[in-house]
């Protein structure tokens, strides 16, 4: 059943959508919704940074949650082949859920079946249960733009406007870290970007600058950069915690975790192919890596050995196993100005315990 955001939410959607159609240009436009990069405000924040951010390329660029993606093409024509234990040749992608603006993103599954998303422009966070209706979860954000759940049920979302921060939604909702060396988390530069919680009430995340753009922070928010020469975006953890992975373009790298949460050992995981950069990530129960891609859902053995590629009508950008006994493969598709939920049947399960 196709939906659409502004019929299915609220009727504060509507309002919010007409929000977006007549804001004003990037550099004039400030408070929720907005990211940090693209707020009129920033400026003042950065001069007061002890270490200024480096030079940025990619704030308000065309990356995950950073911008939008080109005009509307129409979805493209794609075959599913067979990859073995992973999907049967010849399903298809479902569209579910259809939404206007920067409004789905950093998707997670939930133990009922359904799906908690975050909404960039609308600062709030929907769940889509299984039968496909909406609702809001959480008001408020400060242009919330990915979600985590640790193997306790603690929830938590990086905020990406103006003074970024981790934020944690459940149990309790409290701020969890926002500040580096002293700093503000704008003083990073580059965008907020993916996120993933360990069982200690620690969370591991990506930002787009301040260098390798990996860092953690402990359940008392006291962040620590980790990696060397990374170009990051998506992040995961294994099932176990005993190890990291992150996108870096063309390749995932893999990380070991210390007992305290910190990483080591920093090494290459497997390789995506045609010349994509990774996206958002996610596990099944046998220990198989999903990536998006602008070409679809690339999967990667438990060795890092290629498996093949989910093709998608749309590049897609975020993903998530849910549905009935977590054999559907949902993931968020975006082109020009709408985001897309699409979702597919799997052999595959998603690995319990983990919200993505």
């Amino acid at each position: 059943m196709k939906l659409t955001g502004m019929l299915t939410i609220t009727l504060a959607f509507g309002a919010a959508a007409a929000w977006c159609q007549i804001q004003p240009p990037t550099g004039q436009r400030s408070g929720p919704g907005v990211q940090a990069g693209q707020d009129a405000r920033e400026p003042e924040v950065l001069k007061a940074c002890k270490t200024p951010p480096p030079a940025r390329g990619g704030r308000g660029g065309p990356r995950r949650g950073a911008g939008r993606a080109p005009a509307a093409a129409g979805p493209r024509p794609y075959t599913v082949m067979e990859i073995p234990g992973v999907i049967a040749a010849g399903q298809q992608w479902k569209e579910i859920w259809e939404v206007d603006g920067n409004n789905a993103d950093g998707i997670i599954g939930t133990k009922d079946g359904g799906l908690l998303i975050a909404q960039n422009d609308k600062s709030e966070v929907v769940k889509l249960d299984r039968n496909g209706k909406v609702s809001v979860a959480y008001r408020g954000t400060n242009t919330g733009g990915a979600l985590a759940m640790n193997a306790k049920g603690a929830l938590f979302l990086v905020n990406r406007g103006l003074n970024p921060s981790i934020e944690e939604l459940a149990p309790k909702r409290k701020t969890l870290a926002n500040r580096y060396n002293d700093d503000p988390l704008d003083c990073l530069g580059g965008v907020m970007n993916d996120l993933t919680a360990d069982s200690k009430g620690g969370v591991y995340f990506t930002n787009t600058g301040g260098g390798s753009g990996l860092f953690y922070t402990d359940a008392k928010g006291k962040i620590t950069q980790y990696g060397e020469k990374l170009g990051t975006n998506g992040i995961v953890l294994s099932a176990d915690e005993k190890h990291l992975f992150v996108t870096n373009g063309a390749t995932v790298a893999e990380f070991d975790v210390e007992k305290d949460g910190s990483l080591t050992n920093q090494r290459e995981f497997g390789k995506l192919e045609g010349g994509s950069g990774g996206d958002g990530s996610t596990f099944d129960s046998a220990g198989r890596l999903y990536v998006t891609t602008n070409a679809g859902v690339q999967v990667l053995g438990p060795d890092g050995k290629y498996l093949g590629l989910i093709p998608t009508p749309r590049g897609v950008i975020s993903v998530a196993f849910s549905g009935p006994d977590s054999k559907t493969l949902y993931t968020v598709s975006r082109e020009g100005d709408k985001d897309w939920i699409i979702g597919i049947p799997t052999i595959a399960q998603g690995a319990k315990g983990r919200g993505k």
